[in-house]
């Protein structure tokens, strides 16, 4: 079972109460004067905290007034370094603070107790039960395209006027009046544009968009660097810019010559790839009715047969099918209706196509059945499906 700590107790300032005072010491002019020292001891003390309260209370105003200058969209670069510098010493002095208030509350809790504090309160506590604040889920790629998609949605005009700027000028101006282009989402925008316009070959319309892109992503940088919202850095990025400052400005170009470079070899894998998939769609739309690509299966067939169907010479191709082997014969025939070659007609004519060496549309023969029938092989050579050829 746990004891009660009495300690506390036994540091009790008491002046009226002592007994063992000297006969030749006038007792109550003594504690007189003890209470009167312990009182102006406990008044600096009070002093000593408004003070302090008050000091920190002037550096919190001013704190608050350096960060609403800092939220201005019209701050040059000198007067953006001098707020920073202001808040970082604001910061310090409040560390102090603290530090002094730490020192004072160490002193209030040595001080006895006296028959002044001993039955005020000596602390009170709140308890409040605050709201459990959701940890923020990292964003899928699907919402991070939802949000990119509806922010190019919403501001596809302005983009597109800010792109075919050229002037630093006017992109301040315009930059100035639409703070909300200064984000990710825009350069992003912009980069997809000019790899568009690089498809599109109009090349002198994507460097100027390009240059508009390295403005954004600069000003995003410089952000990073500074440490506060990109849309109150337009203003130090582009003062840089038109005092020219030669190391900034190689900079500048040396990355917008890079970009220039990576969006044309962007733009060539995707005429690339859309030169593979229509190439594949072509493909797709010449293979035969069992999938087989006429011009392969052309390639594929002996010699003899490969005559036959160049020259669309119906009585050859049935003297050379007589003469090969029954299964050979059905296999390659096979082929050739799986790929288009020879379509049997529902009645009783058949098509013979020839595949053109390109690859292009293929020559149709049309033979009536009853002026000359189906070539067969001398055993009735038949197709896999059962069918005779």
């Amino acid at each position: 079972m746990s004891r009660l700590d009495y300690s506390k107790w036994d540091h009790i300032e008491i002046s009226d109460d002592e007994d063992d005072t000297h006969p030749n010491i006038d007792t109550p002019s003594l504690f007189r004067w003890r209470h009167q020292a312990r009182v102006e001891r406990m008044e600096e003390q009070k002093q000593s905290w408004e003070k302090l309260n008050k000091e920190k209370q002037e550096y919190k105003n001013k704190l608050s007034e350096v960060e609403k200058k800092l939220k201005k969209h019209d701050l040059n670069e000198a007067e953006m370094k001098k707020a920073l510098m202001t808040k970082e010493e604001i910061a310090k002095q409040m560390h102090e603070f603290e530090a002094k208030e730490e020192e004072l509350s160490k002193k209030d809790k040595l001080t006895p107790w006296n028959v002044d504090t001993i039955c005020k309160e000596g602390f009170s506590k709140s308890v409040i039960n605050k709201p459990k604040v959701e940890e923020t889920k990292p964003k899928t790629d699907d919402e991070i395209y939802e949000e990119q998609k509806k922010f190019q949605e919403k501001h596809k005009e302005e983009l597109q006027n800010f792109g075919m700027l050229s002037k630093a000028a006017d992109s301040r101006k315009y930059l100035q009046d639409h703070p909300h282009l200064i984000s990710d989402k825009a350069a992003n925008y912009l980069v997809i544009w000019c790899i568009d316009l690089e498809v599109e070959e109009k090349r002198n319309l994507m460097e100027r968009v390009a240059h508009q892109t390295i403005v954004l992503q600069f000003i995003l940088q410089l952000a990073i660097q500074m440490k506060t919202d990109p849309r109150n850095c337009y203003n130090a990025f582009f003062n840089r810019i038109e005092n020219e400052k030669a190391d900034y400005m190689d900079s500048f170009f040396a990355e917008l010559n890079s970009f220039i470079g990576r969006v044309k070899e962007r733009a060539a894998v995707r005429v690339e790839e859309a030169m593979k998939r229509y190439k594949e769609e072509q493909r797709e739309l010449e293979l035969g009715p069992g999938g087989l690509h006429p011009v392969e299966v052309m390639e594929s067939l002996p010699p003899k047969l490969q005559e036959c169907f160049e020259s669309q010479n119906l009585e050859l191709l049935s003297e050379v099918i007589s003469s090969m082997d029954p299964e050979q014969a059905a296999y390659h025939m096979k082929r050739c209706v799986d790929s288009g070659l020879w379509v049997p007609d529902a009645k009783n004519a058949s098509v013979m196509k020839t595949p053109e060496a390109d690859g292009n549309e293929a020559k149709i023969t049309e033979l009536d059945s009853e002026a000359q029938e189906t070539p067969q092989t001398s055993s009735n050579a038949k197709n896999g499906d059962g069918t005779e050829v």
